[in-house]
């Protein structure tokens, strides 16, 4: 048995390609199919499945497109509902390919209709490909279905749900199954995520809090508390997955493009700059929000579905030409494309500016500021840096204008710089009585 680990860096996701005996199965795909595409070019083999452990809500799926493109079969639990062509994938049902053989465990948990994929080789060795079910070092977080599509599952449900998972359904599987999940650390998916790519089911059964002996009420407590935020696309994208998800390459062709834009035509649409914080400082189109996306360390997917709404219209500044094809994939994996109206650069025209920030100034005279965090509600409760800030997380800030004083300037900070660039835009475009800065880095002083 021959597995193949692919991973999603900005949003902590794995997926997975199988290959026996001149086929491939492939396990919870990115939206992007080039990848696995080329990996069956490589080794001459035949897609011939996907297994789809979920309806994703952090990511779009490509499942539709590979059966469409490929023929190969999509396996899934019925209890999806879903409306794309598939084969129904649950207790008791085995998929054969080649030497390996495939058999499904309903595992719900973190959603209703979760499943976990169980490969057995002709020499006994197990794999399980566990979804968002069980991660490496805890599971999957019980609370994202109540605002998803018409599901109804209350997070208690869930986590009684996940509770008995954990308890009865890996008993048969020995201690050398090898653990592969559908995320790893910095998914929202879950709150204590490891770095480790894979384990085994010995180890996290000697190391896992969710193996340990707890009540279930115990046991309901720990895995509901200081849960991350949910951004608001998680639900539309639970819904896309459930129906297949468009073309991936005719998707991204139709968003506009202009070139070194010198004029800003009159529009209330939302502009998403995602240049460095310096070079929008220096220059950015009014109205527009800073979302950096420079590197795969930022996570500008999970930013950009938490602030711009589903299906709210917006266009995107690039640094470059260099990275329109980059840039839109990365909106593509969270479905945004369809709102795309367009993509640009700047060309040498001024619009406007971020007013310089006189640190020292701020550190003598921190009475003169108002203050406002844009952290998560659990970091702000483990350490508050200015005893005044105002709290508002930043996927809540566009929504929070009657909460923000204008009697002083306004200095916004986060953890370490990325969240406060974007934050202080939002601001920026609430208010035109003060000036409104950004701590960026310079946080550091504070800690």
């Amino acid at each position: 048995m021959t597995i193949k680990q692919f991973k999603d860096e900005p949003l902590a996701h794995y997926s997975y390609a199988i290959i026996s005996d001149g086929k491939m199965a492939l396990v919870d795909p990115s939206r992007s199919v080039q990848p696995y595409y080329e990996l069956a070019e490589k080794h001459n083999v035949q897609i011939v499945a996907v297994f789809e452990t979920h309806p994703h809500a952090d990511f779009v799926s490509s499942h539709l497109q590979i059966h469409k493109e490929t023929g190969a079969d999509i396996y899934v639990s019925k209890l999806v509902g879903a409306s794309y062509p598939h084969k129904t994938f649950d207790d008791g049902d085995t998929f054969k390919m080649g030497k390996i053989s495939f058999k499904a465990i309903n595992t719900p948990g973190h959603s209703p209709d979760s499943i976990t994929i169980i490969a057995k080789d002709d020499k006994d060795k197990h794999v399980m490909f566990s979804g968002d079910t069980l991660f490496i070092g805890d599971v999957g977080r019980p609370d994202l279905r109540e605002k998803a599509g018409n599901m109804k599952a209350k997070r208690e449900e869930l986590a009684k749900s996940m509770y008995h998972t954990v308890k009865n359904k890996f008993n048969d599987l020995p201690d050398s199954t090898i653990i592969y999940p559908a995320h790893g650390a910095g998914s929202l998916c879950g709150k204590n995520l490891s770095t480790d790519p894979s384990s085994t089911l010995g180890r996290e059964r000697k190391e896992n809090w969710v193996f340990k002996n707890l009540s279930e009420a115990d046991f309901i407590e720990h895995i509901l508390k200081d849960q991350p935020f949910i951004p608001s696309y998680f639900g539309y994208n639970v819904d896309i997955n459930k129906e297949g998800a468009d073309n991936f390459e005719i998707s991204i062709a139709k968003p506009s493009f202009q070139f070194q834009v010198d004029k800003l035509e009159v529009s209330e649409t939302l502009i998403v700059d995602i240049r460095n914080q310096d070079d929008y400082n220096k220059n950015h189109l009014p109205k527009s929000i800073n979302i950096i996306a420079e590197t795969e360390d930022d996570k500008f997917e999970t930013w950009l579905g938490a602030i711009v709404k589903p299906e709210e219209p917006f266009y995107v500044v690039l640094n470059s030409v260099k990275d329109r094809e980059k840039v839109l994939s990365r909106i593509a994996k969270i479905g945004y494309e369809k709102q795309l109206k367009g993509m640009m650069t700047l060309g040498k025209a001024t619009f406007a500016d971020s007013k310089p920030f006189n640190l020292e100034d701020f550190k003598n005279n921190k009475n003169k500021y108002t203050i406002v965090d844009v952290r998560n509600k659990s970091e702000v409760e483990e350490q508050m840096f200015f005893k005044d800030a105002i709290t508002i997380p930043l996927d809540q800030l566009r929504d929070s204008e009657a909460n923000i004083p204008t009697d002083k300037p306004i200095v916004v900070h986060c953890a370490g710089g990325y969240r406060s660039a974007t934050g202080s835009s939002i601001i920026s475009n609430l208010t035109n009585k003060v000036p409104v800065y950004d701590l960026s880095d310079a946080v550091e002083n504070f800690k």
